[in-house]
């Protein structure tokens, strides 16, 4: 699974890399290397304009930088609780489940990241890993969205809200965990974020290997258990020790 990963990149650093317009409109997050379920997040979607009747323009598109929530709320929900549950979706089964699958056909989006964490048992206790690209390049998961409005507030604004897409893990990323975000290379982040196309099911395949290779797999300070502390030190190599405390909230 994918539950806690870093992204300390500003808006303007990101919309130059994934060639998008900015329109986080000054809510974008924090730099944060300890993203958590529930925390706002930055998106990159894909959308045809729309007038100032709300009229979409089929000749063409936008791409553009979002800021969501972790963790997604289906529009049928009775509250956003749910949310704090559905924060991966496996990509084997988003097509069937009532969950995703109006999103993954006509929702789907990026979610930039300098890289994510997972934890592997060692002798009964759990060594923390970060994994990411040394050349610095953010890593595009693949990601599905959707809107929720409370029913208890009708005329409140609607909260957009993602969910992480999953995979089998492949090559030395299966040592650490069975499980890793579904990561798009950059050929195919604009079939992913097509909005017209929906059957992406030609992309729900693991990453290249080419790509799996290009990633570090560091041992991490097990600070990063506890969802309270952030900064750098969380993503700097740091060597196993003896005495591992278990992550605080989420049990990878």
């Amino acid at each position: 699974m994918c539950g806690r990963y870093a992204a300390a990149k500003d808006p303007a650093t990101l919309a130059a890399e994934f060639d998008a317009e900015d329109a986080t409109d000054d809510h974008a997050p924090p730099a944060d290397h300890n993203v958590a379920p529930t925390k706002d997040i930055v998106a990159v979607v894909q959308r045809h304009p729309r007038d100032e009747h709300g009229e979409p323009d089929p000749s063409t598109t936008v791409r553009s930088l979002r800021v969501m929530r972790w963790g997604l709320i289906p529009p049928w929900a009775k509250d956003r609780s749910m949310g704090a549950r559905m924060i991966n979706a496996r990509s084997e089964t988003a097509a069937t489940s009532r969950a995703f699958k109006s999103s993954l056909a006509r929702r789907r989006c990026l979610l930039p990241a300098d890289g994510w964490f997972e934890w592997r048992r060692e002798g009964g206790r759990k060594q923390p890993f970060f994994m990411t690209r040394p050349d610095g390049e953010s890593l595009a998961m693949a990601g599905l969205w959707t809107t929720w409005r409370d029913p208890a507030e009708q005329d409140a604004p609607p909260l957009v809200t993602a969910a992480v897409l999953t995979t089998d893990a492949v090559g030395p990323l299966a040592d650490v965990h069975d499980r890793m975000p579904l990561l798009m290379s950059r050929d195919h982040w604009a079939a992913w974020l097509d909005p017209d196309a929906e059957d992406p099911g030609d992309l729900l395949t693991s990453p290249p290997l080419e790509l799996i290779g290009s990633l570090e797999l560091c041992p991490v300070s097990t600070r990063v258990n506890n969802v309270r502390n952030n900064g750098p030190e969380l993503v700097a190599r740091d060597e196993p020790v003896t005495d591992l405390d278990e992550p605080t909230l989420f049990d990878t």
